[in-house]
Formats: structure tokens, sequence, C-alpha cells
């Protein structure tokens, strides 16, 4: 009988694939943010169908913003989505930037973060002063054009000291902070900007209090700031902190996180407008990597709050997130596909903390594992490309069926460069949007608003609530998809991956490749019944100076419990990250107390010297 309900569950559902390609789904997802490019087009562009657009966009107001992204299918720069969706992908790379380098995208979704970047900073025109808005929805939607046509008004519109918007400046400042961190080590003056921007921002958002749609009123149709400010003040200080490890940002974390609503809101979305669950679980991250202990109660209250999201996703909460008929995270009918990217993110690196911490999560009804969420996650991201009652891959360009007529002006109008006759505002609509066929130009990787609760999908180009795409769709299935194509590969995601410049070896002043140095001493002679395995995982130049990232392995090689473990080291001459600190020695993280028979652990440190000796001064065995 079980059998014959297999085979009858079959039947009901279309055929998919066992395993999707995750990494030509990732190349395609990176590949959709240069079809919303703004301004003059690189010469390395590889979407061809795109032409320059919005060449004048901010003259009218005195100011340089051209660039940028288009954040949807229209014309429109709207600045609140656009900022989170650069924090969500250099979110994504700081966590799986690896994994990117080992499928070949990290470099070009770098560039896509700095597309973005480069225009917020233009945008900071003055310390107290951010530019939110180019163009209106108004005036855009009434016209249906490709962008290199637009005739709509580009008027720009912005907050200042007497008109206040702590979400939008918050939310830049996040973009700005979690951006340096993505070009610290390849474009160190680069990054030192973003930072100086984000702190500048950070600032004023806190400094002068409102919402950015009180001031920029035209915003409110489309982007209405429903959660107000105190989210986007803690996740400013949240990557600020992560950014700089300065603990001036870690205490307002701490200190405001009643009054913000961070460790009070208990919440089951997560998106450009509520960003509480994301300040969640970067407070856990910093938790469970045992720094500024003196703030973990607080700590542990943000925590709780997203592991309560978490368990919603699950199904194992107290309060748990509808899913459609075939498992899809259901919360609204228009673009629901945001939430279930965004949530994907955070299951996908919760899962990885809590592997690497050692740990799983108390759930209302019962324990979930890492691989759970990270199972669950996956199922979302399957669901997307294919594995549904329906058969349709909703990312544009993936898999034999999906969305034709999608809602985007550019993709839905001939190129200009195939046919750079004048399309009018009107005219779009009677010969391009009423349009009863697929779309000239393909908008690859571009993921839908996607299916109603009821697993239904209606491609159709006037179905805006399902058909049209949006960036920040995307921006978290950037590190989603990298992690489940490379694997975890056995590293800590609780201590900090170094992106050096991708696929650019560090070279002396004869440009000859200088290769890593080695250990000096074989240490693991020295250290039984343990072994220490190092090894140089990375490296760059700087002010004349080549730095190394070494990763450190310690393996339990006896037939006990080791614990109370004392590691010395010496010439080391750079921070260390995943020790406890004893006096002049090092113990076990503040995730760790034991250490099993046949286990290991690992430690890294940043020094611009050879490996230093390290060894294992003191242990006892349960």
């Amino acid at each position: 009988m079980a059998g014959l309900i297999v085979v009858l569950l079959g039947m009901a559902m279309p055929l998919a694939s066992a395993e999707h390609d995750y990494g030509k789904a990732l190349s395609k997802s990176i590949l959709f943010f240069e079809a919303q490019r703004s301004g003059y087009l690189p010469g390395n562009q590889r979407v061809k169908w795109r032409a320059n657009s919005g060449l004048l966009d901010g003259k009218a107001n005195g100011v340089d913003l051209v660039g940028g992204y288009y954040d949807a299918g229209d014309n429109v720069k709207f600045g609140l989505p656009m900022a989170f969706t650069i924090t969500m992908m250099s979110w994504s790379i700081v966590e799986y930037g690896k994994q990117m380098a080992a499928s070949g995208e990290l470099g070009h979704a770098m560039e896509a973060v700095k597309w973005g970047t480069d225009y917020l900073i233009k945008a900071h025109s003055e310390p107290f002063v951010l530019y939110g808005e180019v163009g209106d929805g108004n005036t855009d939607h009434f016209c249906w054009q490709r962008p290199e046509d637009m005739t709509t008004s580009r008027l720009a519109y912005r907050i200042d000291v007497n008109h206040p918007g702590s979400d939008l400046a918050g939310e830049t400042a996040a973009a700005m902070a979690a951006a340096s961190m993505v070009f610290r080590h390849s474009n160190p003056a680069y990054s030192c900007q973003l930072l100086s921007h984000a702190k500048q921002l950070f600032e004023f958002a806190d400094k002068y209090r409102g919402k950015y749609d009180s001031s920029i009123t035209v915003a409110r149709r489309y982007y209405r700031s429903y959660s107000g400010y105190g989210d986007e003040l803690l996740w400013a200080a949240a990557w600020l902190y992560h950014a700089t490890h300065n603990r001036c940002y870690m205490d307002y974390l701490a200190n405001n996180g009643g009054s913000l609503g961070g460790t009070g809101w208990a919440v089951t979305e997560f998106g450009w407008d509520v960003k509480y669950a994301g300040v969640q679980v970067l407070a856990a991250k910093f938790l469970l990597q045992g720094k500024e202990a003196q703030h973990a109660p607080v700590l542990g209250k943000y925590q709780q709050k997203a592991e309560y999201f978490l368990c919603s996703c699950l199904g194992k909460g107290a309060h748990n997130v509808q899913r459609t008929t075939g498992g899809l995270l259901f919360r609204q009918r228009w673009n629901n596909m945001q939430f279930v990217t965004n949530a994907a993110f955070l299951l996908t690196i919760y899962s990885d903390y809590i592997a690497s911490a050692g740990r799983n999560v108390a759930c209302a009804a019962g324990t979930a594992s890492p691989a759970e969420l990270l199972l669950f996650a996956k199922s979302q991201v399957d669901y997307i490309l294919g594995d549904n009652p329906r058969g349709t891959s909703y990312m544009v360009g993936y898999g034999k069926s999906y969305p034709r007529q999608v809602h985007h002006r550019a993709s839905s109008i001939v190129s200009i460069k195939a046919d750079p006759s004048f399309v009018s505002c009107r005219e779009g609509y009677d010969t391009w949007y009423s349009r009863k066929a697929q779309d000239p130009n393909i908008l690859d990787g571009a993921i839908v608003g996607g299916p109603d609760v009821y697993d239904d999908f209606a491609d159709e180009r006037d179905n805006y609530e399902q058909t049209e795409p949006t960036t920040y769709n995307n921006a978290p299935m950037l590190g989603v998809l990298a992690r489940l194509h490379a694997g975890h590969s056995g590293y800590n995601q609780l201590l900090p991956v170094v992106l050096s410049i991708p696929g650019v070896p560090v070279k002396n002043k004869d440009g000859n490749h200088i290769p890593p140095p080695q250990p000096s001493t074989p240490l693991t002679a020295l250290s039984p019944p343990f072994t220490i395995e190092q090894k140089a995982t990375t490296s760059w130049e700087s002010k004349g100076r080549i730095y190394y990232r070494y990763s450190t392995v310690v393996t339990n090689k006896s037939s006990k419990i080791a614990k109370e473990l004392v590691i010395s080291i010496s010439k080391l001459y750079g921070p260390v990250w995943g020790l406890g600190k004893s006096g002049n020695d090092y113990t076990f993280p503040a995730w760790l107390d034991s250490l099993p028979a046949g286990k290991s652990f690992e430690f890294v440190y940043i020094h611009s010297a050879s490996p230093a000796d390290i060894i294992v001064s003191g242990y006892t065995f349960v």
C-alpha cells in the first residue's frame, strides 16, 4: 500500500529533475542585475540587448545621479529597495564568497555590488543629505517604454535634516558597511570610502529621526515603510559592528534592542521593509562567535527572536508561516517570492552557524538540526527552479518551462539595438504591453513574483503581481545558490572569510607569483596526542606588505575527550579568530568546551609573515 501511495503522488506531480544545476542558476541570478542597470553601460556588459539610459538623472537637481539599478519592471530608481538589494548581495558574498569563487562567479557578484554602491556614493552627496528616488512611480507607470526611450519625469527626491528618513539612511548605511567588507582586501581604498559613508549615514539616521516616506511622499504608494525605522537603525549598527568591530556599534545594538524592537519583535517575514529577522540573525552570529561577552544576555534575546523566525518557517514554531499546497512559503499574492528567497537565505546561513557551533535550534514543536534548516531552504530553492505542482521554473531562462511574458518594460519591447525606432509613452502599451506573445528579450535569471497560495500562476504580462521580477528577489539567492552548488567544504562559518581579488594571485615586484610560506618546523610532532595543521588559504598586498590568512586545524588523535585545552602561539603578528584568550595563551572558543576523540576544530589568524609556531601546551582527558 505504501508503494501505491508513492506512485499516486508521483502521478499528481509533474516530473522534476532530481538535482538542479545550482551553478547555472547562480550565474543567471547575477546576470539579471546587468539587465537592471541604469546609466552608461560598461564595455564588459553581457546583456547585449540593453543600452545606456537615464543619462540626465539628477541634472534637474544639480547633482549627478547617473547609474544604479531599476528596482523591477519599471524605470524608477527607488533608494530603499536598491540599498537593501546591495546589503543582501554583499551579505551573500561575505558568507559564501569562497563558494562563488569556486563557481567562477565571485568577480561578477562583486561587480554587481559595486554598480550599486557607486550610485549610492553619488546619492549621498552631503553628510546629512541622501537622494532616495529618481523618477516617480505615478508618471512612470502611465507609460510603457524602454529605459533607453524614457520621456517620463526624472526628478530626484532627497532626505535631509529638515526632511529626515532614518529608515532610508539606515538601510543605505547597512549597504555601505556590508559592501565595505566585500572590498576590504581587493580594493581597500574603496572599502574605506564606503565605511566613511556608512558612518555618516548612520549618524544622520540616528540624529535626525523620521520615516523617509513622510519626506519622499511619492514613494508611499510603492515602497511605504510600514515597519518604521527602528529595524533599520539596528540593522545599520549591526553591519557597522560587523565591518569595524568598533564596540560603540555593539553598545548601540545592545542598549537599543528593547526600545527599537530588536529584542521585542518576533516576526515571520524578512525583506526590504521589515529587517528585524536579519538583525536578529546577525546578533545571534556575534553571540555564537563569543564576541562582546558583556552583552551576551541581550544578544541571547536577539537569538531567541531569530530562532522564532526560523522555527516559524520550518513549521515548528508557535506561529508558523503559511505554505502553498506544494510547500512554498506564502505571505502574500503580490510578489510572494521576495519573502521566500530572503527566508531561504537566513535559513541557510543559520544552519551553517549552528553547525559550526555544534548546536541545534529548540523550536516550540521540537528540535531542528542544522541539516533540517538547510534541507528546507533547499526545498524552497528547488520549488523556484521547477520542483512544484506546475513544473514551472520561476527563474526566467532556467529550465524548459519558465515565464515568457514577464511584466518588464525593457524585456517586453524590442531592443533598441535591433530596432532604434522611438517607442512613445502610450505606444508601448498599445504595441508591446498588450501583445500576447513571448518577450523579444529573455530576462535571464530574473525571479518573478511567483504563484498564489494554490500554486496557480498565470504567465501574462499584465499579471504584475505574479510576473514582475525585482532585484531584491534575486539578491539573497546569490548566497543560497553558491552554498548549494559548492557545498560546505568543512569550514567554520563563524570564522571570518577573507576575499582576495578574484583570480589574481599575489606577485612580487618582478611580476612573479609568490607562493604562501610554509611552517618552519613540523609542529605536529610537538603536540601529541594532537595534530596541528596550518595552511595559507589566501593572500593580498596592502601598502607594500603581503598579508596571509592562515587556517589552523587542531585534531584530537587520542581515544578520550580533551578538556581545558591550552594553546601556545609564538611568532604571531596579527589578530586571531576562533580562540579564547587566557593570559598569554589561548583556549577553546566560547562555543566549545571540549574536543571529542577524533574531532577537530579550526581557528584562523592573519599576519604578514611565515606561519606562527603553535603547540598544544596543556590539556586534560576525561
